[in-house]
């Protein structure tokens, strides 16, 4: 399972460096708007030190990690939704993503130019916030005319869906994004609602983590910085999360060796690169969750969605897996740490065996019984 991670926000804010060094693919990062035009893609590891543990003690051959894909889509401008700047295929690039990450610059310099004049984070978020809920409004506009043709005949599950469609159209024209409009749970066709306004596959809908650029100087005083502080407050708002990093530090260590890596770390006083939280709180606003599996040949991660059962976990290694599904059998990083055998393990009784309805969790470790 790959899923895609829009890096989004106004031209100029550091987005192709920040992808640059996320994936080392080199995308072209030049102090001039649109110098990205077609998306750049790159799969980047997820990064999880429970493997480097499990491999220790099982003394496995090999690591395979959990990867997930990043793509780094040109700046958007005012106007946008109306096509200026290229906005229309930008936009369309974004439609493509699961989730965004949105760079807002929280950094002054004279040397790099502000598509607006200035450096103003909020400002910066609102213009790019408004154009997505421009386009939901167009292509939820057009859908409220197809709901009202169809529902013509007196189509119950038409008329109802029509309904919750124009209360949507009504929320995005007060400018508010989709992923804030409440679908009623308690309404019998709850689940047919939720799943045609999926089907719109809007903008808005989709959940944002904001990264916000700072110099060297707000890395080590971050409560010092105005621009950081806001993006903060604003993301605590609306139930998301925002982090600092920067974009020119992240990059240089990205290109450097693991003995200078840890040099320059200790230089800038970060005990790890800040893309290391950027990638797993992508992952995680994407509902995603990691399972293991362990042996002598290789401990490999693999990627589920939150709250999957046990038999979606076996799918993910092979359809033969889910199909002849019989159990699980299951343990933790912790307890390995304590058994360090599996053997040992099952002594102690801290192997369990789960059935197909078992809601992995996030580490656990498994071994599944099939039959074909």
């Amino acid at each position: 399972m790959t899923l895609k991670c829009g890096i989004i926000g106004l031209p100029n804010v550091g987005k192709s460096t920040i992808f640059n060094a996320l994936t080392a693919l080199q995308a072209e990062s030049q102090n001039f708007p649109f110098c990205t035009i077609e998306p750049n893609m790159g799969l980047v590891e997820v990064p999880d030190p429970r493997m480097k543990q499990i491999s220790l003690i099982v003394k496995t051959k090999k690591e395979i990690p959990t990867f997930m894909e990043f793509v780094d889509i040109a700046g958007l401008v005012k106007g946008a939704s109306q096509g200026e700047g290229l906005g229309n295929k930008f936009l369309g690039h974004i439609r493509s993503t699961d989730a965004l990450v949105h760079i807002v610059r929280c950094f002054e310099s004279t040397e790099i130019t502000h598509v607006e004049g200035s450096v103003n984070p909020l400002r910066d978020i609102d213009i790019i916030q408004t154009e997505l809920i421009l386009a939901d409004h167009e292509t939820v506009t057009r859908n409220v005319d197809r709901f009202r043709k169809m529902s013509r005949g007196g189509d119950k599950k038409c008329l109802s869906i029509l309904s919750v469609v124009e209360g949507l159209a009504q929320h995005l024209q007060d400018l508010h994004p989709a992923r804030t409009f409440p679908i009623p749970k308690d309404r019998d066709d709850y689940e047919d609602l939720q799943a045609a306004v999926r089907e719109l596959h809007l903008l808005t809908s989709k959940k944002v983590l904001y990264v916000c650029n700072v110099d060297e100087e707000s890395l080590a005083e971050p409560e010092k910085n105005p621009h950081l502080q806001q993006v903060i407050d604003l993301a605590k708002k609306e139930g998301t999360h925002a982090f600092p990093l920067c974009g020119k530090i992240e990059e240089e260590l990205s290109q450097v060796s693991p003995e200078e890596k840890a040099e320059l770390l200790e230089a800038y006083g970060l005990t790890a690169p800040a893309l290391d939280t950027l990638i797993r709180e992508a992952y995680n606003i994407l509902g995603l969750r990691t399972f293991f599996t362990a042996g002598e040949k290789e401990v490999r991660a693999w990627t589920i969605h939150a709250g999957d059962p046990a038999n979606e976990a076996a799918g993910t290694i092979h359809t033969d897996f889910k199909r002849g599904f019989i159990c699980a059998e299951v343990y933790t990083l912790p307890d390995l740490i304590v058994a360090q055998t599996k053997a040992k393990l099952k002594e102690k009784g801290l192997l369990r065996i789960e059935g197909k309805d078992y809601i992995v969790q996030d580490g656990d470790i498994m071994e599944f019984r099939f039959n074909v």
